[in-house]
């Protein structure tokens, strides 16, 4: 698996993740990370650095958007 093919696939998880409402969802996702926990470090690229930075100015300057706002853009994307 290439690096693209990973990276697509966090970006996925992590849209999915922001976007769930569901308790039990996240909390079996949080126990499969505890129980695969490692000791590594994970570097970030620095596009994911430009990502954070630029995420930090979005919530600095109010610019948000709610969590009910994103369910219905994503609905429409289905």
């Amino acid at each position: 698996m290439n690096m693209t093919a990973i990276e697509n696939i966090k970006n996925g998880l992590i849209d999915r993740i922001l976007a769930t409402k569901n308790e039990k969802l996240l909390q079996a996702i949080s126990t499969i990370f505890e129980s695969a926990k490692e000791e590594e470090i994970v570097g970030l690229s620095s596009e994911q650095l430009e990502m954070l930075a630029m995420s930090e100015d979005d919530i600095a300057n109010g610019r948000l958007i709610s969590e009910d706002d994103i369910d219905k853009l994503d609905s429409g994307w289905r």
